[in-house]
């Protein structure tokens, strides 16, 4: 079996709902049609035609780095990202995603 394919998602400086969609989308190489919004970041983590080149095949670790702060400044924000985290993640064994807390 293949590796899986890590990708960072890099938090650090995201202040705001907008700039955490953004930094998504920008991580993911989504299209510019792809909306910056909660249904739209579970959409892209659920479909592997998202997903960067071989990932749909070989599984998806998405290492999110730098949260801390934005959690602690958009607590409601954050909540609903682990809430669309946990159930993509759920969805099958091709996606994990894991926080990373250094």
């Amino acid at each position: 079996m293949t590796s899986r394919r890590v990708v960072t998602l890099d938090l650090g400086g995201v202040a705001d709902k907008a700039a955490f969609m953004d930094r998504f989308a920008r991580t993911l190489s989504l299209p510019d049609w792809s909306g910056r919004n909660w249904d739209a970041l579970a959409d892209s983590l659920g479909d592997p035609s998202f997903w960067p080149p071989d990932a749909a095949e070989n599984g998806l670790l998405l290492v999110v780095g730098g949260w801390l702060e934005y959690a602690a400044a958009r607590p409601d924000e954050w909540a609903v990202a682990l809430e669309v985290f946990t159930e993509a993640s759920g969805r099958g064994p091709l996606l994990t995603v894991a926080l990373a807390l250094g």
